[in-house]
């Protein structure tokens, strides 16, 4: 293969990484965009075929096996077919292989068992009961949270010095015991993976040189995500007469809650004293527009290493940024968005909705259901499929019908009281013998009274909580009696007590859902409003089913889940202070630099058309706030954005903004934030309007009647003022 071909159609940063010396160390801080996974693969190609390295002494470590594939496909396509594979994986995927070529060396039996994250919950939970350890009390989430923190870090429990913690005495107690019974079992959970594969190189110093000398290249993708174990892991693989490359961007570290460590890529300038820093700024993905405003954005951070994305591409549209009335107005603007960009021919499979919280997608998928377009959630659940709503759902159910075994069977355990499996056998043939609902053969278990004592009681126990469910609530407003039923079922408690990112995730969906109850209108009233709302979730379910088989969907997903991706047509929606940045960010200037890093990750992900939402008004926890637009708007250059603004229908107060502002005007003397009476609906306030002239539709906020759409001609709509 001539150099020519490797080098061909780059730029001159992007050629100088490739073609650099072999016995250089490299960092390439690879900005969004700019094409560094091309530049890693003809890296690899060059060494191989130009400065003649046998495949087998390259490794490549990648954190996801997305990339990893994506990776071997393209050395491929340069190489071809060659005998001796490059060593191409995550870190736990190596390091597995690894321990299984090793096993006698780590004290692993050879056949031994990965736990996976619910392997790992279910363990746990079995030894807190062991250990006689209350799970509302010691949630299995917070001590998992807990025992891989420590993995990271390199530590184990021996390690661990504590003064005066009553709390991570405890835990620590649970890692101990947790780690005892994986050892006894042969049992190697995700975090032993990287920490038993780094512990091997420490104590085997053979073992340790034999991959030295073999590894004489080694590449890490995406270093900005490494943790302690595996940034100490490479080095360890490096030794003293290897050769790094490292690609990785500080800009978008957004990864610290799991352990990533931003400090690792100055670190690794401390560590290799004769590395060469190389940034690679063209973009090839955003308009120029885009790229100032993610620039000015993220130059706002202090720790970062500092570089300027830039492109020849042309100046495109400037960013959107929408001021909503409330939560409601914000996703119908996003609706009327995308369908204005699907009746141009463009594909919806090119647009992104992106949000801090997976809580944020309930009303947007409500929305996106009645308006029939397709959409589909990347990497993780639609809102009524996860697991929390689930249970809360399965409570309800049972308040209206006792007889509903899919509900019954899902939640009389959780929270944990003591129920297991033998028990449910029990219960289960019960019902097979006698034709019985699951509940029955409880009532009738408990009436034999022949089966052993303590399974009777946790069982009486769980049916008196439903029963007394039903007889709290009967006659609660639905939201009233939705939050009561989440507080009394232990649900809020069992998930407040998870420690981690997961179990916020987890209440904050809690609370979207009990916003679904606030805001839920009956529309059959023969029935009582409780089972009109569980028919109404099940319809919505069961359209999303329907829906998602349509290949062309709108994409939505979390702002971490979009790293990596682009779409030619990006909304960040809930751009507000105490979402994004996040509550617990706001008051830490470590944590506000991650969101911030986090915006600019969104930011980056769009090709042409960004639009940026907040709200005036949004329902959260239950009640109705007014935040502030995040800071991170404020920090966007004015001459990028064009700012769409609201009067607030409530006191008809204009609201100023430090931003552009744009006002719709047609034919017919219509503007968006006009204010208006209507005969029959009263006092209003424009909010949307699509087309001109009489034949405008105007979307209207009357004070007592809601959001309505009028045509502009049969409307009669008479001025409550001409501003």
């Amino acid at each position: 293969m001539q150099k020519s071909y490797l080098l061909k159609d780059l730029n001159d940063k992007q050629r100088e990484v490739v073609s650099a010396p072999y016995d250089l160390n490299l960092l390439v801080l690879a900005g969004a965009g700019s094409g560094k996974t091309r530049v890693l693969v003809n890296r690899i190609a060059w060494l191989i075929t130009v400065e003649k390295f046998s495949p087998y002494s390259i490794i490549a470590v990648t954190f996801t096996n997305k990339a990893a594939i994506e990776m071997q496909q393209r050395v491929n396509q340069l190489l071809g077919v060659i005998k001796n594979k490059i060593l191409i994986g995550t870190f736990h995927t190596l390091s597995s292989n690894l321990l299984r070529k090793h096993y006698m060396h780590v004290n692993l039996p050879k056949d031994f068992q990965i736990l996976d994250s619910n392997d790992q919950y279910y363990l746990v939970s079995k030894l807190l009961n062991v250990l006689n350890l209350n799970e509302k009390q010691w949630s299995p989430q917070q001590c998992i949270w807990y025992i891989n923190n420590k993995k990271n870090n390199g530590l184990r429990p021996k390690d661990i010095q504590i003064k005066n913690n009553k709390i991570e005495e405890t835990l620590l107690k649970v890692y101990q015991f947790y780690q005892d019974t994986c050892d006894r079992s042969g049992l190697v959970d995700f975090s032993e993976l990287l920490l038993r594969a780094y512990e091997l190189f420490l104590n085997k110093t053979d073992i340790l040189q034999y991959y030295c000398n073999r590894f004489t290249n080694i590449f890490v993708d995406e270093f900005q995500d490494t943790n302690f174990v595996q940034y100490a892991w490479i080095r360890q693989l490096v030794g003293k007469t290897g050769k790094l490359m490292i690609v990785g961007d500080d800009d978008q570290s957004i990864y610290g809650w799991r352990g990533a460590q931003i400090e690792n890529i100055k670190r690794v300038i401390d560590d290799f004293s004769d590395i060469k820093t190389i940034l690679l700024e063209q973009n090839y993905r955003s308009t120029k527009n885009i790229l100032k405003a993610a620039n000015a954005l993220i130059s706002n951070n202090s720790i970062r290493m500092g570089k300027k994305l830039w492109t020849k591409g042309i100046d495109g549209e400037p960013i959107v940024i929408y001021c909503a009335s409330n939560e409601l107005d914000e996703s119908r603007y996003i609706i009327d968005q995308l369908k204005y960009w699907n009746e141009n021919n463009n594909s919806l499979n090119n647009c992104a909705i992106l949000y801090r919280r997976n809580s944020q997608s309930r009303l947007l998928e409500e929305a996106l259901i009645k308006n029939g377009i397709p959409y589909c959630i990347y990497g993780g659940k639609k809102f009524f499929d996860r697991k929390e709503i689930k249970e809360v759902l399965s409570y309800l159910r049972l308040v209206v019908n006792r007889n509903d075994d899919a509900s019954f069977e899902r939640v009389i355990n959780i929270p944990a009281r003591g129920i297991g499996e033998t028990t449910l056998d029990i219960i289960r043939n019960l019902s097979c013998k006698h034709k019985l609902t699951l509940w029955e053969s409880c009532e009738y278990l408990l009436r034999e009274k022949n089966y052993f004592k303590r399974a009777s009681v946790v069982i009486q126990r769980f049916l008196n909580l439903i029963n007394f469910l039903e007889k709290e609530t009967k006659n609660m407003n639905l939201h009233v009696q939705v939050n009561y039923i989440i507080k009394k079922s232990g649900l809020f408690d069992m998930y407040k007590k998870e420690k981690n990112e997961k179990g916020e995730a987890r209440i904050e969906n809690l609370n979207e859902f009990l916003n679904a109850a606030l805001e839920f209108k009956r529309q059959d009233e023969s029935t009582s409003y409780l089972q009109s709302f569980l028919s109404y979730v099940s319809l919505n379910s069961s359209n999303e089913k329907k829906i998602i088989i349509n290949q062309d969907n709108v994409q939505l997903m979390t702002l971490h889940s979009a790293k990596g991706l682009e779409f030619q047509f990006v909304f960040i929606i809930g751009v507000e202070e105490g979402i994004l940045p996040s509550y617990m960010s706001i008051y830490k200037d470590q944590k506000i630099e991650e969101e911030r890093r986090l915006a600019y990750v969104g930011i980056t992900r769009a090709m042409k058309k960004l639009i940026i939402t907040y709200t005036e008004s949004r329902f959260l926890y239950g009640k109705r706030v007014n935040p502030l637009p995040s800071r991170f708007i404020g920090e966007l250059p004015i001459e990028c954005i064009k700012k769409i603004y609201l009067t607030s229908p409530i006191n008809n107060e204009k609201k100023y903004l430090n931003f552009n502002s744009e006002v719709y005007k047609n034919d017919f003397e219509y503007k968006v934030g006009q204010l208006v009476v209507h005969d029959k609906f009263g006092e209003g306030k424009i909010i949307n309007l699509i087309g001109i002239g009489k034949e405008c539709k105007l979307q209207i906020v009357f004070q007592k009647q809601g959001v309505k759409w009028l045509v502009a001609q049969y409307a009669r709509l008479n001025y409550l003022n001409n501003k």
